[in-house]
């Protein structure tokens, strides 16, 4: 099973439509973004925080940036 299979079918049983390319995008950058200016396991955890949020991957990668700029 590849990543997009993963996804998919993960999305799914979670009762979720598939991952736009753009939130992946998004969320890898910000993954990328929590890991290099913290801890690599800041990255999970961080996109997890996301989700609880509710805002998007966009907005949630612009608040990354301005932590990391800090």
């Amino acid at each position: 099973m590849d990543a997009q299979e993963w996804l998919t079918t993960f999305a799914d049983r979670l009762g979720l439509g598939p991952l736009a390319q753009a939130d992946i995008d998004a969320l890898l950058d910000l993954a990328s973004v929590a890991a290099h200016t913290s801890e690599r396991l800041a990255a999970p955890l961080t996109c997890f925080l996301v989700g609880r949020s509710g805002i998007s991957p966009a907005e949630a990668k612009a608040i990354a940036d301005e932590i990391a700029r800090s």
